[in-house]
Formats: C-alpha cells, structure tokens, sequence
C-alpha cells in the first residue's frame, strides 16, 4: 500500500517544481513559449505559446498535468496524454509553423527569434501577464523574460514545449505519408545516418532547409 504514493509523489515533483517557477513571476496569468525542430535538417519549425494562470488550476487540472515536464524529457506516449491535459487547463493557445523556404531566407536564428514572438502575441495575454520564453530576447514590444532552460523550469514553458513537440511530430507524420523514402516517421527530420543516406540516395526534398549542412556545402 505504500509504493502508490511515493510513485505519484515523485509524478506530481516536476510539477511543483514548475509551478513554483511560475508563481514567484508575481504574475497572475503566466504565459511561455517555446519551439520545436530548430536542429532539424527538414521539416518545420514549429512554436507554441501556452497562457497558464498557475494560482487557478483545480486539482483535476493538476492530476492531468502531474507528468508536466519538458518535452524532451518526456516519452512520446506521454506527451501525446499530456496535450490534452495542456489544451484543458491553458487560458490561451497559439501555434505558429514557418516552412523551411522561410527558414532558407531568414536563417533559422532570425526564423526562430520570431517564431517564438508570434507565438507569444497570438496568445492576445492582457497586459499584467508575464511572459516568458526559452532563453531568448525576442523581437516583442512588450517586456517578457527570457529563462535560461525555461523548459525545465517554467510550467507555462514546459506546457508550450508539449504543444510544440506533438504539433510538429504530427505535420512529420503527414510529410512521411507523402515522402516515405526519407524516413520522416522515424528521425522526424533530424541528422540520423538513416537519414543521410536517404538524402544521398534521392537527394533533398522540397521539404529539406537548403541553408543547412549538408546541403549548403554543395553551393
């Protein structure tokens, strides 16, 4: 009888952990942002912005988001079980794709930088919220503060980054259903020997970013 709550102890740690982050902001509704396949050599870039009012969530809101945690730290199974959970209990969701032609035009740093922001406006988060994002100054208006590894740290972090994850494995799914030589289902887009091989055998998609390596080093 005692292993069950020591095991959802430890589930629900993050958690606090997370939401103790965002209530010392001194904000009552907390709004982050973060991305996913910035290292990707094709695919989108995908950012996410999830508004969270920490002090409000009910103990249900809570339960389903006892696993909240980075993405990257997270199974996929997990992070699918956890969208909804995010969608749920979000005061505000924005999602914002760029393709890889604009990656190709602006550089990805730049592509990334106002990704993040756009996410950011698109929650509309009144303006005594406090919103953060991934460890970057971004090109926003209005103030916002930038966390060092926010997704380990920042619960309304840590939710854009399950938004972000699911949202651009989904779109990788549909660009392996109509490229299925590249492996996308897989790799998701990223640098894996599989991946590589299948670039040399059948060259670039029209959804690989040409201002990455390898293909800048063919120009």
């Amino acid at each position: 009888m005692a292993v069950a709550p020591t095991r959802l102890r430890r589930g629900r740690q993050p958690l606090r952990r997370l939401l103790r982050h965002d209530l010392a902001l001194g904000g009552r509704l907390v709004g982050g942002a973060d991305e996913a396949g910035r290292g990707a050599l094709a695919g989108p870039l995908v950012a996410a912005a999830v508004l969270l009012e920490p002090a409000a969530l009910t103990v249900g809101e809570r339960r389903s988001l006892a696993r909240l945690d980075d993405s990257k730290r997270c199974t996929a199974h997990v992070r699918a079980a956890l969208l909804p959970a995010v969608l749920a209990a979000a005061r505000g969701v924005a999602v914002v794709v760029v393709s890889p032609a604009t990656i190709d035009r602006w550089n990805i740093h730049v592509a990334n930088l106002q990704a993040l922001a756009d996410a950011l406006d698109g929650l509309a988060a009144p303006a005594d919220a406090v919103l953060v994002s991934d460890g970057f100054r971004l090109p926003l208006t209005r103030p916002h503060v930038a966390v060092i590894d926010g997704d380990e740290k920042s619960a309304s972090v840590a939710a854009a980054s399950i938004v972000a994850k699911v949202t651009r494995d989904r779109l990788m799914t549909r660009l392996d259903a109509a490229f299925p030589a590249y492996g996308f289902l897989r790799h998701v887009g990223y640098g894996t020997p599989e991946h590589l091989e299948a670039i040399r055998q059948h060259g670039p998609s029209v959804h690989h970013r040409r201002s990455f390596s390898p293909f800048a080093q063919r120009t």
